[in-house]
């Protein structure tokens, strides 16, 4: 699997190459947004945003009209205002540093797993001890079936559609309501604290702050 490291920090870049390849990944290591976007195909994307020619927001612009690939911003822009527009620009995740090399492994293969295993609506989706029946809009966590309310398992279905993920609050609003609704956004905690009710396992659902909610089922 190759993963295309885009970092104008030598020694930050150095030690993501180093650890990547320990884990068994091939690695690419570009300096600037110019030659990540000249760059071959890779299996996923690790893209700083303080790059030294063009803004790392615009090369995730780019990146995600042309292709799927899985992208992984990592910044030491920590602020919500940048990780909302990380998210909304189409990378699917973004790690504030300095991280650990460990995590962000994890991340890697979260997010290409994702990437290669696309939800089949046709099928109960398994994640843990819980059951998304997208068919029949069915509910099961343990084997017992979980009544929700039809926004409730919408949302559910949203955040199941990419777990591990964070979900902004912007496109659960656009889904699960839809793009017109200037109802109180406030309505959306109300429903993940009822969902998380239904589910029994309140830390399931994570609250990222300023972003949105992430579904994280142990």
């Amino acid at each position: 699997m190759k993963v295309l490291v885009v970092e104008d920090d030598d020694a930050i870049a150095g030690a993501i190459t180093d650890g990547l390849g320990r884990a068994g990944f091939e690695v690419e290591r570009v300096a600037s947004g110019t030659a990540a976007l000249a760059a071959g195909a890779p299996d996923v994307v690790l893209l700083d945003l303080g790059l030294p020619d063009m803004d790392g927001l615009e090369v995730c612009r780019v990146l995600r009209q042309r292709s799927s690939v899985p992208i992984i911003v990592i910044s030491a822009r920590g602020d919500e205002v940048d990780r909302v527009i990380g998210l909304e620009l189409g990378a699917d995740d973004y790690v504030v540093k300095p991280f650990g090399l460990r995590e962000l492994v994890a991340r890697v293969r979260a997010v290409t797993r994702r990437a290669q295993a696309p939800v089949d609506v046709d099928t109960p989706q398994q994640l843990g001890s819980l059951e998304v029946d997208r068919r029949t809009r069915r509910v099961r966590v343990d084997g017992a079936e979980v009544a929700l309310r039809p926004k409730e398992f919408d949302l559910l279905a949203v955040l199941a559609d990419d777990p591990g993920a964070v979900i902004s609050r912007t496109r659960l609003l656009d889904e699960v309501w839809d793009a017109n609704w200037y109802g109180p956004t406030k309505t959306l905690d109300v429903h993940v604290a009822s969902l998380r009710r239904h589910l029994g396992h309140p830390d399931w659902i994570e609250t990222v702050r300023g972003v949105g909610y992430r579904l994280e089922v142990k």
